[in-house]
């Protein structure tokens, strides 16, 4: 069965406005946040989704009954709320200035800033050097991380509501997105930075198809 998910970056909280890293962390959407999940909502107003999920973090909550809110579909999902969803856990470092914790990370290994991670080891390297940085070992390793967003694919997967070709909506997070890309997308898609809160990237799921091969990448926006 081919789904269409559309998914969407939660709107700008204020740990994003102060640039702190946010993964299992709730912080409240900012004025501008707001404002993001309506015109998110706008872009998908005409869209008659099947379902809706999201993670339990309040920032995706409330982006997604934002969205569902403006939706002119006559019979809206019920949303669904699960931690498979949730962004990547950086555990010790949930709060801390970004810049601060990617040092913290990437220095015993040569590489100072998240981009240098990526750019010198790979973006799973950004999971294992950050969880082998935190004095608890509470941050996700990359490992940790792909087990349970497969999670959240067989979620959906299992809803038996669904049929083949339907549209389902899913608040998503700025890592959870940019990993998905750097896992599923072909070349030619600038992924040097995260997409923007409130931007739509939209991905095929193919439900009969092993995870490593169901997803395919429709448009990306940054």
């Amino acid at each position: 069965m081919l789904l269409h998910l559309y998914t969407v970056r939660h709107g700008q909280t204020y740990f994003n406005r102060y640039n702190r890293l946010q993964g299992w962390t709730n912080a409240p959407l900012t004025e501008s946040g707001v404002n993001d999940a309506e015109k998110a909502g706008l872009k998908l107003a005409d869209l008659d989704f099947k379902a809706a999920y999201c993670s339990d973090t309040t920032r995706a909550q409330v982006t997604a009954q934002r969205i569902l809110e403006v939706n002119r579909s006559p019979r809206k999902p019920t949303l669904i709320s699960d931690m498979h969803f949730r962004e990547q856990f950086y555990g010790y470092f949930e709060g801390q200035d970004m810049a601060m914790a990617w040092w913290a990370a990437g220095a015993p290994h040569g590489a100072k800033t998240y981009n240098q991670i990526v750019d010198k080891f790979g973006l799973a390297a950004t999971r294992d050097f950050l969880k082998e940085a935190d004095p608890f070992g509470d941050a996700e390793s990359d490992g940790e991380y792909w087990e349970r967003v497969r999670g959240g694919f067989d979620l959906i997967a299992g809803n038996t509501d669904l049929q083949e070709g339907d549209d389902v909506l899913l608040i998503s997070h700025g890592n959870t997105l940019l990993s998905l890309m750097h896992r599923f997308a072909s070349e030619g898609y600038d992924l040097s930075r995260r997409p923007g809160n409130g931007s739509v990237t939209v991905f095929d799921f193919n439900t009969a198809l092993p995870f490593e091969q169901a997803v395919e990448v429709r448009s990306y926006n940054q």
